[in-house]
């Protein structure tokens, strides 16, 4: 009778555990994930002579991927300026003074079916009173070159699936892994898009703050990024998923691949960035088996998404 008793309680600890990660889990999911398809008019930069109207989804830069148009008029005339080159250098100062960039697209191009200049930029923090940043944008218009400034705002990201990672490889350079699609992920397969990016180390900069070669990054070429999904919640026991599709590069210079998720709830997208040689860059395979009541392991790199 004494053995059954014990038994008994231990079974209920169990079912309490799971319940309370349950209830905690459940609560999360009060988050709610918007799709933004529109974009809005973040903010305008003037000079004298012109006019640069910056737009975002949503009309917010957020920590993160960022897609961003850029719209140039001559306030003179009103016409657009539609053959530059233009540049695009996103500038963080701390509370010391020091500056530093993230990840982006420094020579803009110009869609003209859509009547836009097109690029990226990945904020690796969000404004704050010890974070201000800065968008320093180059042109030409009849040879002549101008440059505009304007001190803008970086939000708080609130959408996990849009998370992103800062790293130091096995290479020893720092990389960068942003989440870019889906915004609002369902429970089936899901196209998952993320971009991969590396700081250009300077070789011969001069350290001074207009020299761009101390801010430089490119998009990370013909890597491969494979991924293991699973919810890490102790009362889903390191649950993953099947047919998943590792991430490769296409034209658009994005990392595609299928991540499938079987339930809503907390998922964790474990990594492992292999460079074009198969060479592991960061990253190690994680745990397969079923740990019910433990938290499942996470790989040294990964990025945690809730939906």
């Amino acid at each position: 009778m004494k053995h059954l008793q014990i038994i008994v309680i231990a079974i209920s600890i169990v079912i309490t555990s799971c319940t309370l990660d349950k209830t905690n889990y459940e609560a999360e999911l009060n988050i709610e994930t918007t799709e933004y398809i529109e974009f809005e008019e973040v903010t305008i930069a003037n000079n004298e002579n012109y006019s640069i109207s910056i737009e975002a989804l949503n009309g917010t830069l957020y920590k993160g991927y960022n897609e961003v148009h850029l719209n140039i008029t001559k306030l003179e005339t009103g016409e657009n300026i539609d053959n530059s080159k233009i540049t695009f250098l996103p500038i963080m100062t701390d509370a010391n003074g020091n500056k530093s960039s993230c990840p982006h697209e420094y020579n803009l191009t110009y869609n003209a079916t859509e009547g836009y200049y097109v690029g990226y930029v990945v904020f690796t923090n969000e404004s704050s009173s010890t974070v201000d940043w800065q968008l320093y944008i180059g042109f030409t218009d009849n040879t002549k070159t101008q440059s505009i400034d304007k001190v803008i705002t970086v939000e708080e990201q609130t959408n996990m699936n849009l998370n992103m990672t800062a790293f130091t490889g096995n290479d020893n350079e720092q990389y960068f892994i942003a989440l870019v699609a889906p915004q609002s992920p369902r429970v089936a397969q899901n196209d998952l898009v993320a971009g991969i990016y590396k700081y250009n180390k300077p070789t011969n900069a001069s350290g001074e703050f207009t020299d761009v070669t101390q801010f430089s990054y490119s998009a990370v070429e013909n890597h491969t990024l494979l991924i293991d999904p699973r919810m890490p919640e102790p009362s889903m026991g390191n649950h993953s998923s099947p047919y998943n599709e590792d991430l490769s590069q296409e034209s658009d210079g994005l990392y595609h691949g299928v991540v499938n998720y079987t339930m809503t709830g907390n998922w964790t997208l474990n990594f492992i960035l292999k460079d074009e040689n198969q060479h592991i860059i960061k990253g190690n395979e994680v745990s397969t088996e079923f740990t019910p009541g433990v938290e499942g392991e996470r790989g040294e790199l990964h990025i945690d998404i809730l939906f």
